[in-house]
This record gives C-alpha cells, structure tokens and sequence, in this order.
C-alpha cells in the first residue's frame, strides 16, 4: 500500500483534535493537527503508543504528572496507563499506535 498524506481525508476524533490516520494490520499512526485549547480527557487503552511533538506546546499528563512538550519531544506511553493532554497553542502531533486503534478505522 502506498499513499500521500494530501490524499488522507482527515476526521474529527474529538472537539479541536483532527487525525489523519493510517491503519496497517498490526499498528495505526495519526496525524493530529490540534486546535489551541483542544483537550483530551483523561483515558487508557490497550494500545503501546508513541506521541511526537512536531509543533507547538502540548501540556501532557502521563501518571499524574503533567509536563509542557515543545518540537522534537517524544513521549512513550505503556498500555493501560492513564493520560490527558490539551494544546497551549495550535499543535502538529504525530502518534503510533500498537495494536491497530480499532476505534479509529
């Protein structure tokens, strides 16, 4: 499969949180683009995930600690475990996801 990321129709998962998403049999990758004051309410799931500041500020909680990332920050997030984030300002992320985000197709 081979596909351009202008060609992926992006979809509004939550309020300020648009994915363009990429599902392959075992993982999925997002492409966020994050309204300023976007949230993520506080959730787990069964999926490893890596996310990727490319711009902008994103205030994360990971196990009830909160941090600002900036571009270039990457945080890895074990299965089960609890986060919640909200964009400072308008952000670019980049999440991968491992098992395939189901929810997401």
């Amino acid at each position: 499969m081979t596909l351009n990321l202008s060609n992926i129709t992006s979809k509004e998962i939550m309020p300020g949180l648009h994915g363009k998403l990429v599902h392959s049999e075992n993982m999925s990758i997002a492409f966020w683009e994050v309204e300023k004051g976007a949230k993520v309410p506080e959730h787990s799931h069964i999926n490893e995930q890596i996310m990727h500041v490319m711009e902008g500020d994103f205030e994360f909680t990971l196990d009830e600690t909160t941090k600002v990332y900036g571009p270039g920050d990457i945080v890895v997030i074990a299965p089960h475990k609890k986060h919640s984030g909200v964009a400072l300002t308008p952000c670019k992320l980049l999440d991968v996801f491992s098992p395939t985000r189901e929810e997401y197709r």
